[in-house]
């Protein structure tokens, strides 16, 4: 009897959802062991009401996940590594693959320490061949790491340079033009402690003696908006 697999695809191109779910088709039609049962979201706000479902349902087996993913509504879940927290905190054995555009170092980093996925592929590197051998790889419990990844991984990069929750809810509120006296309803901090997040945040992106602006073209250029 086939092993059913619960996967949730979180990705907001029809055509890469499309060859996902191809690979997974190829690996049961020429394996025979699993029975992938397989939805797939292209939103925050869609892939929580499936969490949510899921928590008193089955649980996900398997998910792949798109770090540029559309934020919720309420802006709570800024982009795929708050959903990826998130699912680790609802599904504590859940696989993560991360599949994302991101090849800046201080982002794969970010989300390396946040996420630590099963899985972590990097876009431009990846055609039809290399999927079924990374979806096959962690169906096995064998993490699978893309070259670049492997590469940051290996030039020690890895280190404490890592934004929370509110570092990202805050470098996206001011991208959005937020000024101080509405971050205090947004953001659950004081004034003092806000200003020293953005204080660390410019010490952190090498931003000396500029302004909020010069803070956001950095965080952009890192990928963190």
């Amino acid at each position: 009897m086939n092993k059913p697999i619960n996967i949730l695809i979180i990705e907001d191109e029809p055509l890469t959802i499309t060859m996902f779910i191809a690979a997974f088709n190829y690996i049961s039609e020429n394996n025979g062991q699993f029975d992938f049962r397989i939805k797939s979201v292209n939103n925050s706000d869609s892939a929580l009401i499936e969490i949510n479902k899921a928590i008193n349902k089955t649980p996900f087996d398997l998910v792949l996940l798109d770090i540029n993913i559309p934020a919720s509504k309420d802006k709570k879940i800024l982009c795929g590594e708050d959903l990826g927290i998130e699912l680790i905190n609802t599904f504590p054995k859940v696989k993560i693959m991360v599949i994302t555009s991101h090849n800046n170092n201080y982002r794969l980093n970010s989300i390396l320490k946040a996420i630590n996925p099963d899985g972590f592929l990097i876009k431009s590197e990846i055609d039809f061949s290399i999927l079924i051998e990374a979806f096959k790889s962690v169906l096995i419990e064998i993490p699978y790491y893309s070259k670049a990844v492997i590469k940051l991984m290996r030039r020690h990069v890895i280190n404490d340079f890592t934004l929370d929750k509110i570092d990202r809810q805050l470098l996206y509120q001011l991208s959005k033009g937020a000024k101080m006296k509405h971050l205090f309803d947004i953001i659950p901090l004081s004034k003092s402690a806000i200003e020293l997040r953005k204080r660390n945040l410019k010490e952190l992106f090498n931003v000396e003696n500029g302004d909020d602006m010069h803070l956001l073209i950095k965080a952009e250029q890192l990928g963190f908006i």
